[in-house]
């Protein structure tokens, strides 16, 4: 059981109350699962189950058929009744789960009969909060269920199942365990100091501190990566009005979302959506056509457009090539030549006045596709520059940073150890020195949950939904 899972009374009151709450989602499904935990889970489960064959044992791990009932006897639904026992279950504690037809009517009455049967309902995350507590999975581990359950891509996916797995534990867990190696060095010679052998213990410590650092940095190399694959590419789609853009973001949506008319500045605000593209997640945002206006409302949607321009991992810059380049189009390229850029030479199915060349001749560096979003001609060739952009983004390491938490975590530890390694350089007493190890080693356990607090481990398990 983790020590700092939360005050002794707490730990005391969950260990006493037995919780319950529909665990799949509302609406209409194939089936509905109805989760109880804690030391009446059983009781209660039987409370409100009535078995078809008569002289049921409830064998752990064995799936019963009969019928939910509430108090009354009255039954509710056809029901499955399957027992976990403590510490053999999702909770570390004796579950039992209900499984009945997926009507949000069913779940209900059954959750109420469960509820009249003595358990309490579950708050967001309780479930996984037990987990934690029991020892079932570290804080980490807890965070990745959040990151499983959000997954809109196969790269989040992969990543938050690795953290799952605990990989992010082990590796954390190691260079946690090498600060204790030079915390202990450092006590030893607080304690028993040596003055024949200090200044060796200072270049010991300095090598032992560098190396651990040099693994931090390692692991923060990974954060755009990581945040990346976790929360999606960020794509700016820009241009010039009435060149493709809302056709285009329509096109990666798979759907109308944006307003397409011949009407140049039809959009006159940023839309953003989700997206998937051969297993990579987008953030799409449409933007407002950049060009000079005199109109407050579009002028407003054009900064915006600006905005996103500057905050996107990639920018999509639509160009028309059935029209001459104007201002807007050459300050656009202009303004692309720093940025991870891919220009969409879009309506290749009309007459054309510009070519590959005659981009390149005003931005050399820029990579270019050419299509027709009308058509669909060029779309395939554009997707897959998209993918190649976006994978040469994600690395295909075994651990990616991802979470915000974790990375400033690894950042502020890093900080602390940069800073007792210059004390170390410039002499200064270990009393000093150890103050900035420890505060990295604990830093660190925040990740892990080793030396976390109360309201920090109540915040995270509130983001959860009810049922797990």
């Amino acid at each position: 059981m983790n020590d700092i899972a939360g005050t002794d009374q707490q730990i005391r009151n969950m260990q006493d109350t037995t919780i319950a709450a529909i665990s799949t989602a509302y609406g209409e499904a194939g089936i509905g699962v109805i989760r109880i935990s804690g030391p009446e889970a059983l009781s209660v489960g039987r409370a409100v189950f009535e078995p078809a064959s008569k002289g049921c044992s409830f064998v752990p791990r064995k799936m019963y058929f009969g019928h939910a009932v509430n108090k009354e006897g009255e039954r509710l639904d056809q029901a499955l009744f399957v027992y976990f026992k403590a510490p053999f279950s999702y909770t570390g504690e004796d579950v039992v789960e209900l499984q009945c037809h997926g009507s949000l009517m069913s779940q209900k009455a059954i959750l109420s009969a469960v509820l009249s049967a003595g358990a309490e309902p579950a708050e967001r995350g309780e479930f996984t909060k037990r987990a934690f507590i029991n020892g079932k999975l570290d804080l980490s581990q807890a965070e990745a269920v959040i990151d499983l359950i959000k997954a809109r891509s196969s790269r989040g996916y992969e990543l938050a199942e690795k953290q799952l797995e605990g990989r992010l534990s082990e590796r954390v867990s190691a260079v946690r365990s090498s600060i204790l190696d030079c915390l202990v060095d450092i006590a030893v010679n607080m304690d028993y100091p040596d003055e024949d052998i200090e200044l060796i213990q200072y270049e010991k410590l300095i090598n032992s501190l560098s190396a651990i650092n040099d693994e931090l940095l390692k692991m923060l190399e990974s954060a755009d990566e990581g945040r990346i694959a976790r929360e999606g590419l960020s794509v700016a789609i820009v241009g010039s009005p009435n060149v493709g853009k809302s056709s285009l973001m329509n096109y990666l949506l798979k759907e109308d979302r944006s307003i397409v008319t011949d009407i140049p500045g039809t959009t006159r605000d940023t839309v953003e959506e989700q997206a998937s593209l051969r297993g990579i997640q987008l953030r799409l945002v449409d933007t407002a056509g950049i060009h000079d206006t005199a109109d407050l409302v579009e002028s407003l949607g054009i900064k915006r457009s600006k905005d996103s321009f500057n905050r996107a991992d990639l920018v999509l810059l639509v160009i028309d090539a059935s029209d001459e380049l104007c201002a807007d189009d050459r300050e656009l390229l202009e303004m692309c030549r720093e940025r991870n850029a891919l220009v969409v030479l879009n309506k290749q199915d009309l007459e054309q006045k510009l070519s590959e060349e005659d981009i390149r001749g005003l931005c050399p560096e820029c990579r270019i596709v050419s299509c027709s979003v009308l058509s669909g001609a060029g779309l395939s060739a554009l997707e897959d520059a998209i993918e190649s952009i976006a994978g040469g983004n994600i690395r295909r390491e075994d651990l990616l940073l991802s979470n915000a938490r974790h990375i400033r975590l690894v950042q502020q530890a890093s900080d602390e150890l940069k800073e007792a390694i210059a004390m170390a350089e410039a002499g200064q007493a270990l009393d000093f020195i150890e103050v900035n190890v420890h505060a990295a080693f604990d830093l660190l356990g925040e990740i892990t949950g080793d030396t976390a607090g109360d309201e920090l481990i109540n915040e995270i398990f509130s983001r959860f939904c009810l049922g797990k």
